[in-house]
């Protein structure tokens, strides 16, 4: 179990941060186009880095996967494991750091700090996120003494929303807390490190790893099998509200298990700034037992009152994207231009066939500029020769100049997939059996017996071959059995549904 007490985060550093942080990489240390400047925050399971992006001259943070209890590093700049003994956590808990990542690169929320790309370096992981601007909410609240109930609401609110959006994917973030709030103004709070995000339940059955906050974190999570979910967010949100209502943080979870020490918060709160609506919502959510809290963020939210004191409709829980100064580099998606992603296609078709179409438009969601998008999408091609002509042969899109044919017939020249602007012309027909026979067979080789009912669940949303194999690999932990089941697939199943 980690347990930390409110580490700085990934945003803009009020004053030069320490160094000297055990396990960190040196300033001027280079991580692919990053250089690092200094650490912006540290604990349990990760050190997070300021950097400047040299291909595009912005700052970002980075988050390096590091479990401290499991990990050292090298003279070589590379983690290795403590022990034998620790070896499979840490490549579990690796491999979980990127596949979280990468669906946490796809969430577009204002309120939701952005992950702009993920990579593995140094035998570890890191998370390429905006660099916020503002102030942590701990030092907002201290400058806007008293924050009353709709200055609190104005906060609060936003952040709810954005949670939302995280669970309805599936995540819980498990670490919120006043360090994880920054406030870009007076109402505009940001939602910051994702580095203890974790699925509600994992394909293979692992258990939620331990990772709590003193007096933020909720009592399931002090322990592995605790039954974790939006509840427990909730639990933390509401902690973060009573801190504020009453100037004290709460008592730890565990130790209000049997008897409840921690005053409510309608008797400890201010009547004259909050009413009693407001702070009966913050007991409610602040409840020990799981069962008793609100067990989703649109229960919570018609607990709290508006600005009337009325009860609050639901809240919008659409995504979208933010841009403006503080997120230079993460620019709209690169689907937006649809010339640059035809010639991305083309260009990627010529070494990897009718599958180069769906790894295009899947990697262009994530990616936040198009020589972001070309260097992660060579990272698909193997040899080394190949990449490199990519690579050169997309350079001019850097540009915006026209790139020159292909040097052959591309393989596999049939379009499966639609523009993006275009929706499909008509519902495809369904997959042969024996075809999908065969795929299961392939995939039970990495999954086991669940590779039957992915198959039969994605066959029916997958609109060609191509993405069937793409979606169907999203499941599979190891990026290298990932990659291996796509190419089999790819060459032993061509030709159309």
């Amino acid at each position: 179990m980690a347990t930390h007490d409110d580490p700085p985060t990934p945003s803009a550093p009020l004053e030069p941060p320490s160094t000297g942080v055990l396990n960190a990489l040196p300033p001027g240390h280079r991580l692919q186009e990053y250089a690092l400047e200094s650490v912006l925050g540290y604990g349990g399971f990760g050190i997070t880095y300021l950097a400047t992006d040299r291909n595009l001259d912005c700052k970002v943070a980075i988050k390096e996967y590091l479990p401290a209890d499991q990990a050292v590093r090298s003279d070589a700049h590379s983690l290795q494991p403590k022990s034998g003994d620790a070896r499979e956590a840490y490549h579990w808990g690796l491999t979980r750091f990127l596949d979280e990542a990468r669906a946490l690169a796809t969430f577009r929320h204002p309120n939701i700090v952005r992950v702009l790309r993920f990579f593995e370096a140094n035998n570890s992981a890191y998370m390429v996120m905006e660099l916020i601007g503002g102030l942590p909410l701990g030092e907002w609240v201290k400058r806007n003494r008293p924050v009353g109930e709709a200055k609190l609401l104005a906060v609060i609110r936003p952040i709810l929303d954005g949670l939302a959006v995280i669970h309805a994917a599936g995540f819980v973030h498990r670490d919120i807390k006043p360090g994880n709030i920054h406030m870009r103004s007076d109402s505009d709070p940001v939602l910051l490190d994702f580095g203890a995000a974790r699925r509600v339940v994992t394909q293979s059955g692992h258990e939620l790893t331990a990772i709590v906050t003193p007096g933020y974190a909720a009592f399931e999570q002090y322990h592995s099998q605790g039954h974790q979910g939006p509840w427990t967010d909730i639990y933390s949100v509401a902690a973060v509200m009573y801190g504020i209502v009453t100037g004290q943080r709460p008592i730890e979870a565990p130790a209000r298990v049997r008897h409840d020490g921690l005053p409510k918060a309608l008797d400890a709160g201010d009547r004259g700034l909050y009413s009693a609506a407001l702070l009966r919502a913050i007991d409610w959510a602040l409840s020990p037992e799981e069962e008793k809290r609100p067990h989703n963020v649109q229960a919570f939210l018609q607990g709290l009152p508006d600005a009337t004191g009325s009860p609050p409709g639901p809240a919008p829980l659409t995504p979208f994207a933010r841009e403006g100064p503080d997120t230079a580099c993460a620019t709209p998606s690169v689907l937006a231009d649809a010339a640059v992603v035809t010639a991305l296609e083309a260009a990627l078709a010529a070494h990897l066939g009718p599958m180069a179409a769906v790894l295009v438009r899947r990697a262009a969601k994530a990616q936040p500029s198009v020589n972001a998008l070309r260097s992660a999408l060579a990272q698909e091609i193997d040899n080394e020769h190949s990449r490199a002509l990519f690579l050169d042969r997309t350079e001019p899109l850097l540009r915006r100049d026209p790139i020159s044919a292909p040097p052959g017939p591309l393989p596999g020249a049939t379009r499966e997939s639609q523009p993006a602007s275009a929706p499909p012309a008509s519902v495809p027909a369904l997959f042969e059996p024996a075809f999908l026979s065969a795929v299961e067979t392939e995939l039970a080789h990495h999954l086991g017996p669940l590779a039957g009912v992915l198959v039969r669940r994605t066959s029916a949303k997958a609109r060609d071959r191509a993405e069937l194999f793409l979606l169907l690999s999203d499941h599979i932990a190891d990026a290298n059995q990932r990659r291996a089941f796509i190419k089999k697939s790819v060459a032993a199943f061509k030709g159309k549904a």
